[in-house]
């Protein structure tokens, strides 16, 4: 077990340093900030609002944010392994395929979870100006995170399908985008006037926006949790199979 977790480490610290060995991590956390701010301040009304709140001006953006940013972050994980030939080396060292999977996965998460922690001084004006429910701060911010892990999810799986990191970057905006509108307001409304409810109620299922609205009110629900979780874990074993036919093929 040791070993697992030396070898997940490992593979995490390497993944890391290498987006803060070019200029790429620090342009994306700049286009992340200053997007998240143009999106609260300009588009979301937050001064207009007229509520201590993060709920609507702040948090609301974060699917449609992430659809592209998440991608562009995630696109070349197993994309450039297998463009620049490293990937058969890095699978026949004494690393597991589901090793090298979670490493690669925590250290983009671990970056993408900096990026939304650099967002503080928004959450600091929030508590500056009003008297703001602190513990839908924190649900928020959870919720946060777990959706930028289930997208980055996606991409780790689509970036092992593909050598192009480009390819891996259109699909994985098109699953979540799927994963955005499938329990979108608007989208339901205008399903269930031809749809059976039982058919518009499954395909909202699989939406992480309802999920994600639970996190925004203040309640931490273990069905949302779960949801989160098995949207990673099976997109993260959708990569193992991928990368179990290429070493076979």
């Amino acid at each position: 077990m040791n070993e697992s977790f030396r070898n997940i480490w490992t593979i995490l610290k390497r993944e890391l340093t290498g987006y803060f060995a070019s200029p790429v991590a620090y342009v994306f956390i700049v286009i992340f900030l200053l997007l998240n701010g143009f999106f609260t301040f300009m588009l979301g009304g937050f001064f207009e609002a007229g509520e201590a709140a993060l709920a609507r001006p702040f948090f609301n953006w974060h699917p449609w944010l992430y659809l592209f940013l998440v991608p562009a972050a995630g696109m070349r994980l197993w994309a450039e392994e297998r463009r620049v030939g490293t990937l058969e080396l890095l699978l026949t060292m004494p690393v597991t395929a589901w090793q090298a999977i979670v490493g690669k996965f925590l250290a983009s998460w671990a970056f993408l979870a900096l990026a939304l922690a650099l967002t503080f001084p928004v959450a600091i004006t929030v508590f500056y100006l009003g008297n703001p429910d602190g513990g839908a701060i924190l649900t928020g911010y959870l919720g946060s995170l777990l959706l930028a892990g289930a997208y980055l999810a996606v991409t780790v799986a689509t970036s092992a399908l593909t050598r192009n990191q480009v390819i891996s970057f259109i699909l994985s905006v098109v699953i979540c985008f799927f994963l955005i509108l499938a329990g979108w307001e608007p989208v339901t409304s205008l399903l269930v006037r031809w749809a059976p409810t039982d058919l518009v109620e499954l395909i909202a299922g699989f939406s992480v926006m309802p999920h994600f609205a639970s996190f925004q009110r203040g309640v931490v629900d273990f069905r949302d949790l779960l949801f989160f979780a098995s949207v990673i874990t099976f997109s993260l074993f959708g990569t193992s199979v991928i990368l179990r036919n290429l070493r076979g093929a």
